[in-house]
């Protein structure tokens, strides 16, 4: 099953993501740590959503390997990176730790969409397979996680990585353990 999509579509929807990836840069500036006062009293949906209108600094890590948080709902989280020769690995072809980075990112902030006030995690296993090879010549990628399961104690995702024209690169799973904030 294909869901390459026509080229006319795929030119729209690239559009469509740079867009929006210019909206965001230009709304969220800072990277750094956000302060405890900023995560207080708020569901992990919530500290996205400040995120995404720049009242909290969006990670170090954003910045170093080039990817932005670019849509937040309940149990689904987009981010979006540009893959750069920068990333590459010897063989020619954009690093898998680049790769899992951007899907780690979203399976497990789709479990964090859905944790409560007062709640963290961390991730317990992340499974990736790479199904075709990434390099530059892909102008932006999403990385889309959506949850399977929340619960008390453990979350799980799963998730795939897609070019502007609907190309699967790779797709994961993870489990996440949901903690108390500190």
């Amino acid at each position: 099953m294909s869901d390459v999509l026509e080229p006319d579509e795929a030119q729209a929807t690239l559009a469509a993501w740079r867009a929006r990836d210019a909206e965001l840069r230009e709304r969220c500036t800072t990277a750094g740590l956000g302060k405890p006062e900023q995560f207080a009293g708020k569901s992990g949906l919530e500290i996205f959503q400040a995120m995404m209108r720049g009242e909290i600094p969006v990670p170090p890590i954003s910045r170093t390997l080039d990817f932005t948080l670019v849509e937040v709902e309940p149990g689904c989280v987009q981010f979006q990176g540009r893959p750069q020769f920068a990333h590459y690995n010897p063989l020619g072809s954009v690093h898998g730790g680049w790769i899992a980075t951007l899907l780690d990112s979203a399976l497990a902030c789709a479990v964090h969409s859905l944790l409560p006030a007062g709640k963290t995690y961390t991730t317990l296993e992340l499974n990736v397979n790479y199904v075709k090879a990434l390099t530059d010549k892909v102008p932006l990628v999403r990385a889309i996680g959506e949850i399977i399961y929340s619960g008390g104690r453990i979350g799980t995702s799963h998730g795939r990585l897609v070019g502007p024209d609907g190309t699967l690169f790779a797709h994961a799973t993870t489990t996440c353990i949901v903690l108390d904030a500190r």
